[in-house]
């Protein structure tokens, strides 16, 4: 049985549902879609997102892939082609520095049936606060 904070306790079908507040644009967006978290025969897990962006009248269909992959014991997530994002730590800060922003965030496993995710990011260009919640499909 994988412990309760490890992303192998969350394999399966999510509702997801995000909000993202910029300060810059003055402007609130939200995303509603679903997130699939599946275990690789390689052993990691595939974190996929699909959903509509809706910002005012604007409607967009968005998806990313990430994958959480084992390392020393540790778990890390990183972007689809392979670059480092972040350890997944839940419960506990992390920091990822892009170019002249950063990015802080926090993974929080609710209970096993509800999870979030928060990004405060800020720099020259950007100053906003994503929040995402999870609820097992």
């Amino acid at each position: 049985m994988p412990h309760p904070a490890a992303p192998t306790s969350l394999i399966g079908a999510w509702t997801m549902s995000r909000t993202i507040d910029d300060r810059l644009k003055a402007e609130q967006s939200t995303v509603e879609g679903t997130t699939e978290l599946a275990l690789g025969a390689d052993g990691r897990v595939r974190w996929s997102e699909q959903g509509s962006l809706r910002t005012g009248e604007l409607v967009l269909a968005v998806s990313r892939v990430l994958f959480v992959e084992l390392r020393d014991g540790e778990w890390f997530v990183t972007f689809e082609d392979g670059r480092d994002f972040h350890p997944w730590a839940p419960g506990d800060e992390v920091v990822h520095p892009c170019a002249a922003d950063t990015y802080v965030g926090r993974v929080e496993v609710v209970d096993p049936d509800r999870w979030t995710v928060r990004w405060d990011v800020t720099g020259p260009a950007k100053d906003y606060t994503m929040r995402t919640t999870l609820t097992r499909a």
